[in-house]
């Protein structure tokens, strides 16, 4: 039986969406090991100028404990 824990990451991306939940993967990567899945449980957007400057996502990430 495996047991899975899960973390919550924010991440962010002045390219968009997808990009910022990439950023977060990667970055939750360098320290936790086995990720299975993520969840984008909330987005956001930092607007400067009456323009979009940042995509922000909320990440549930999902990884097994060895």
């Amino acid at each position: 039986m495996a047991i899975v824990k899960t973390i919550e990451v924010i991440a962010s991306s002045e390219k968009g969406w997808d990009d910022a939940a990439k950023n977060g993967i990667k970055q939750a990567g360098k320290t936790v090991k086995n990720i299975k899945s993520a969840w984008v449980s909330d987005q956001k957007v930092v607007v400067k100028d009456n323009e979009v400057a940042e995509y922000r996502v909320n990440l549930k990430i999902s990884f097994v404990i060895d």
